[in-house]
């Protein structure tokens, strides 16, 4: 479970995030919605451990993530909006790489390194160097290495932006697997196509605050829509 409670971040005279509150509780999705510059990526940065808030709360599974950041971060996986990864390394390297910086070694790093490669499809290219992949290969690869130490809460910023509908539908369904074992997930999405398909909860970002929270059939019912995407649109637009 991941709790944010009246979160702030300035950044010069910008309030990137301006008290943001919200829970993403286990065996959900928690979809996190917002135009460009509204917060989502700054929310998703405090939540890892990457920057802290200026004020507030920030805790994941009980951890303080502000005084216990090491500790936080142990109960995470991250996939970043942009995931770096190491041209001259090849999948399984990077995967095992991220395994032993999370403690891991020896055969029982073998055989997550394993089990990861055969659940995103990653046989055909385990052994070969990640220079020459695909845009959606390098995103299951970055997943991999996000996943190896069976965090329980996963932060997911964008994972499908630019991927083909193959990778897009491993991606989905992926997420459904971790949800049906009881973990957290935190997904930021443009698409509003999976929003509607995978987020049991929906928190909406605009202007650094949280403008609305709720089930996908609470936003429609408080909007008088029909749809997550016109949802979205006229609460984004009230504010």
């Amino acid at each position: 479970m991941i709790r944010l409670e009246a979160a702030r971040k300035r950044y010069a005279t910008t309030a990137a995030v301006d008290g943001v509150s919200f829970e993403a509780a286990d065996g959900l999705v928690t979809g996190l919605l917002g135009p460009n510059g509204a917060g989502k990526t700054t929310s998703l940065r405090m939540m890892s451990g990457m920057i802290r808030p200026d004020t507030g709360e920030v805790r994941v599974d009980g951890i303080d993530a502000i005084r216990e950041t090491r500790q936080a971060q142990a109960h995470l996986g991250v996939l970043p909006d942009s995931p770096g990864l190491y041209a001259r390394l090849t999948c399984r390297e990077h995967i095992r790489y991220f395994g032993n910086l999370r403690g891991l070694r020896g055969p029982g790093l073998e055989r997550r390194i394993d089990r990861w490669i055969e659940e995103l499809d990653l046989g055909a290219i385990a052994d070969r160097r990640v220079g020459g992949f695909s845009h959606g290969e390098r995103t299951k690869v970055a997943l991999a290495q996000a996943l190896v130490h069976e965090p329980r809460n996963i932060l997911l910023d964008e994972p499908t932006n630019g991927l083909d509908v193959m990778s897009t539908r491993a991606v989905r369904a992926l997420v459904r697997r971790l949800k049906s074992q009881g973990r957290c997930v935190v997904f930021s999405s443009h698409v509003m196509q999976e929003v509607a398909a995978l987020c049991d909860r929906i928190v909406v970002i605009a202007s650094g605050r949280v403008v609305a929270q709720g089930a996908p059939s609470e936003l429609l019912a408080i909007t008088g829509t029909e749809s997550v995407e016109d949802a979205f649109m006229k609460l984004v637009d009230i504010q």
